[in-house]
């Protein structure tokens, strides 16, 4: 029994320890306060008609492009942004809660290349996008198979999000992403959940997550713009993400930076409920920190913390569900310095309170790829952080407490009843480390943490068992691609127009 894999989902984390806040009331308040200064002086630039015509009928002052937004007006608006709701999975059992002390783990996105079973670095297949999903749906702290992983080449750039959302679908019971590339193809997501889950169904449910990147400093442009108001009208959360590069993009200041994005942030926040009041959105980001050297981001800087844990006091102040990226990394294999970047990334925002704790398996060289033996290992320091982030547990303590006169002084707990019937859960015991004698560990080989990582992913899709769809849904599905892959010509650019 204790050597069959169990690959059931960990429910939704709801944390058990204290927040981390650098800032104190008054601080928080001087944030907020540059913000809105921001906001109303500087401008923020929406490169999109129809959103500069919704500012304008919902009060706002607009020269051109430039919206100023009024604080009176921010802080009405994101008033009605719900402050926690519940993503509905496919599998209900997979439904978890966002929003206050309540968070989840989800994949990486987005890498053009992946290091793959073979731990080679090169372009990804719509079967290695499938082979991502599969592993998401199977280990446990990962509430979620995302989007886009890893870039399908081969299928054309204006095809790809349909093929992308069917994987996710497919693959996993669990919730996932819906591609935000274009507005069009946002609008195809939407019609993909409608089939799988029911338009009604999605009036009333979160059922999807899209993000939605800034231009930092302070523009919105016309395709998130878009693919947002596709999302928004749907009922579905969008994250609200500037995209940092610290000392290029944002000044050379760590609260200065913390308030041009909180800016920007509360300036796509305000909009999803211009679009439609009372949607769900995400206090979204992206942090890098950029090397005065080389001009490349960085990953796991004391910067990127301190950030973190200002942003999550922001959040909390806006009483808004926040995102975060974990388990970052800048390294170019699965070495000391990626282990090292992305535990220190991990427990910041842990520590910093985030909900929606996002590229949290498989991220190396900044983005660039992601790895298959750093996805599974990633995932097993997901659940170890789940574990620590869920606080001391209480519910046998006098019962362990009585252990302790039964062994006395000079003793050993390890044959104890109490240490037989809780061995398994007392202690976290990793699967891909080793922290046997080097004497064990050269006679089972001498493997490295990459080559151990790749050996546990290659049996774990060896007992992969895919989560049917209902079959009228996986035909409406498949009709639904084949229809839009005749109308979307197929072509290395986005579907603007199809």
């Amino acid at each position: 029994m204790r050597t069959t894999p169990d690959f059931q989902m960990l429910p939704g984390l709801t944390r058990g320890i204290p927040v981390c806040e650098v800032m104190d009331g008054s601080q928080v308040e001087r944030i907020d306060a540059a913000s809105m200064d921001i906001l109303e002086n500087v401008g923020v630039l929406f490169r999109d008609p129809i959103a500069v015509d919704d500012w304008k009928r919902a009060g706002a002052k607009v020269e051109g492009e430039m919206v100023y937004l009024d604080r009176g007006l921010v802080r009405e608006l994101i008033s009605t942004i719900p402050s926690d709701f519940t993503y509905h999975a496919r599998n209900p059992a997979n439904n978890v809660r966002l929003g206050g002390r309540h968070s989840v783990f989800v994949p990486m996105t987005g890498a053009p290349y992946l290091r793959d079973l073979d731990d080679v670095r090169r372009n990804p297949m719509l079967e290695d996008l499938a082979m991502f999903h599969k592993l998401s749906h199977m280990m446990p702290a990962l509430h979620s198979s995302a989007h886009h992983i890893v870039e399908p080449y081969d299928h054309p750039i204006s095809q790809r999000h349909l093929r992308i959302t069917y994987s996710s679908m497919k693959h996993s019971d669990k919730m996932f992403m819906g591609m935000t590339t274009s507005p069009k193809n946002a609008e195809d997501v939407m019609e993909m959940c409608a089939i799988l889950f029911g338009e009604d169904f999605m009036e009333e449910h979160p059922v999807t997550t899209g993000n939605c990147n800034g231009n930092s400093p302070l523009v919105w442009d016309e395709v998130m713009l878009g693919a947002m108001r596709a999302f928004c009208r749907r009922n579905q959360p969008v994250l609200c993400s500037p995209f940092v590069l610290g000392g290029a993009n944002t000044p050379a200041s760590v609260p200065a930076t913390v308030a041009q994005l909180n800016a920007e942030a509360l300036s796509a926040l305000a909009y999803t409920q211009v679009i439609r009041k009372g949607t769900p959105a995400i206090y979204g980001h992206y942090l890098s920190t950029v090397s005065m050297k080389s001009g490349a981001p960085m990953a796991g800087t004391p910067e990127i913390s301190l950030m973190n844990f200002m942003i999550g006091q922001m959040a909390r102040y806006y009483r808004v569900p926040w995102r975060t990226s974990s388990l970052l990394g800048g390294a170019k294999t699965f070495d000391a310095q990626a282990g090292y970047e992305s535990a220190t990334t991990l427990s910041a925002v842990l520590h910093a309170g985030a909900n929606y704790i996002w590229h949290s398996a498989g991220w190396n060289e900044a983005g660039m790829h992601c790895s298959v033996a750093k996805f599974v290992v990633d995932a097993e320091q997901c659940a170890m952080a789940y574990r620590m982030a869920e606080g001391p547990k209480w519910d046998d303590f006098d019962q362990a407490l009585s252990a302790i006169p039964d062994v006395g002084p000079g003793g050993h707990y390890l044959g104890h009843p109490h240490t037989l019937e809780n061995f398994q859960k007392a202690y976290f015991m990793p699967e891909l480390f080793d922290n046997n004698s080097v004497e064990q560990w050269q006679a089972e080989g001498g493997l490295d943490t990459t080559k151990r990582a790749l050996n546990h992913a290659r049996r774990l899709l060896s007992e992969y068992q895919e989560p049917k769809l209902d079959a009228a849904k996986d035909e409406a599905l498949r009709d639904y691609i084949a229809r839009r892959e005749r109308e979307i010509p197929a072509a290395d650019e986005l579907n603007q127009s199809y």
